[in-house]
């Protein structure tokens, strides 16, 4: 039996059970403050950019939440060191704080209305200190459970970390729509509006998550390890410098975790991008849409991981990968279909018409808002308010129309997307319910946290944090279609598929090089 067994065993199920929590609050908090951004794009690419071009401004609210994930393997070096050298425990207790404190300052920082290019530079700033700090969380909290859990029942103990990043974005979009609910839309999309709260919940959640965390005991095989003398004086070195190790940390990142990146962020990022920009879905509905589909589908996880306890790791995640590939297209063409106006019989006299002009600058320029609305026989609901600014109450625009399109789906169809989504997060589920058992089986206990941490989140920050801006960037082209942008997810997908099906093992690996 290996150590990580015994302990496991010995321990008992409700130390364990103990340990998962401690860990998976901690986790899900920071997943939380990670996803904030990322569900609030589109309204903060208006409060923080100019608005004169909304599609530059949108692309550039993305390209800073992807920044947050191309430093991550970056923290995952600074803090996998540490966590080595140091201790699991203290190492990921340093990087809650640094991202709850990074997230609510994002909440305090003024619009570019009152500060110019200084705020999207000081939220770039901030975004970089979450990507640091969340670089050096998960792999301590995916090696801290494994280190306390029997090896036969790895993938399962370690999936309930899985969890965290979907329900971590769950939880981002739940308090998201509770807070738009209770302040009203128009407060809630002001510069000062409630669209700061989730942001500033933040500190009290990671309040709550610190005392939680001071609580926890330090891994039994980090603490053995150390107690003999047997840690790592240079984690970096042995895990890259040499030859055997540096082999597995790059089987790991192009054999599985850059495809599981890229599974990851499509199904969830990308899908709620493509509702949202695309399809022109209702901002509250989408965002049910994306909630209730990743409720759904979120305990495959943990049905996932422990299935790979008996059949292995491998099967499973190319299984995920190769579904990807092979539905994308088809699920967002008929995605797609549904929000297709040309598909679906309007009602005509259901249409209303109607403007409002607010006076500026002392009478010498208006604001004409002209919002339109039409019903369709299936229920669908699609709304048009279009924002002019006219010179001297002229006929003749003096900037370019503001155009906001709105649909709401008809209850049918409604569920129809979420079925849709769902089935892509359960692709989510099948490459990422059981590759923290995974990671942690390929690495020494000596160097776990700096080895796994760096493939894991050049994987998922680089290839998969990358997938919403690149693939925008695709469809924006002149003459793409709206499907083009899933060609970087499948293409990513492939290359991982073809390399895991050839060089990564399969089975459930009993030792741990210790």
């Amino acid at each position: 039996m290996t150590e990580l067994y015994q302990h496991g065993e010995s321990s008992g199920k409700k130390g364990l059970w103990s340990v998962i929590t401690a860990s998976s609050v901690g986790t899900l908090i920071e997943w939380y403050d990670f996803y904030i951004f990322g569900s609030l794009a589109t309204i903060l690419s208006s409060q923080f950019f100019p608005k004169e071009n909304p599609t530059a401004a949108f692309l550039s609210t993305l390209a800073t939440f992807a920044a947050g994930f191309i430093v991550r393997p970056f923290g995952a070096l600074v803090f996998g060191r540490l966590g080595d050298v140091i201790g699991r425990k203290y190492t990921f207790l340093l990087t809650l704080i640094l991202m709850g404190g990074s997230t609510f300052a994002i909440g305090l920082i003024p619009g570019y209305a009152t500060i110019g290019y200084l705020a999207p530079i000081l939220v770039l700033l901030l975004r970089l200190i979450q990507g640091l700090a969340l670089g050096g969380e998960y792999g301590g909290a995916a090696t801290y459970v494994a280190e306390h859990s029997p090896a036969h029942k790895r993938g399962f103990y370690t999936s309930f970390i899985q969890t965290t990043a979907t329900l971590g974005l769950f939880l981002s979009l739940g308090v998201i729509l509770i807070t738009r609910q209770s302040v009203g839309v128009e407060n809630f999309e002001k510069e000062w509006g409630g669209w700061r709260i989730p942001f500033i919940l933040s500190a009290l959640l990671v309040g709550v998550s610190i005392v939680i965390r001071l609580r926890m005991q330090e891994s039994p095989l980090f603490s053995k390890i150390k107690k003999e003398g047997k840690l790592s004086s240079n984690p970096l070195k042995e895990s890259f410098g040499r030859k055997e190790n540096l082999k597995m940390v790059l089987l790991a990142l192009f054999g599985v975790t850059a495809g599981q990146g890229v599974i990851w962020y499509t199904g969830q990022f990308y899908a709620l991008s493509f509702i949202q920009k695309t399809m022109n879905i209702d901002f509250v509905q989408s965002n049910y849409i994306i909630a209730i589909a990743l409720l759904l589908a979120t305990p495959f996880f943990v049905i996932f991981g422990s299935w790979s306890d008996k059949i292995g790791r491998k099967g499973i995640m190319m299984a995920g990968m190769l579904l990807g590939i092979l539905l994308y297209r088809p699920i967002y063409k008929q995605m797609y279909s549904l929000s297709d106006l040309s598909l679906k019989t309007e009602l005509p006299e259901k249409k209303q018409l109607s403007r409002t002009t607010d006076l500026m600058d002392g009478k010498q320029s208006a604001i004409v808002t002209t919002t339109t609305q039409k019903e369709f026989s299936d229920g669908t609901i699609y709304k048009e308010e279009r924002k002019e600014v006219l010179a001297n109450q002229s006929a003749t625009a003096a900037l370019k129309p503001e155009i906001k399109k709105s649909i709401q789906l008809s209850t049918i169809d409604f569920w129809i997307l979420i079925a849709l989504i769902g089935v892509q997060v359960l692709f989510v589920t099948m490459v990422y319910g059981p590759i923290a058992a995974f990671l942690v089986e390929l690495f020494p206990t000596r160097i776990r946290y700096t080895s796994m941490s760096l493939p894991y989140h050049i994987g998922n920050g680089v290839f998969g944090g990358l997938t919403p801006f690149i693939a925008i960037s695709l469809t924006s082209m002149s003459g793409a279609s709206p499907f083009d942008g899933l060609w970087y997810p499948i293409g990513i997908a492939a290359i991982s598929l073809i390399i895991g099906l050839v060089y990564v093992k399969n089975g459930v690996r009993n030792t741990t090089h210790d």
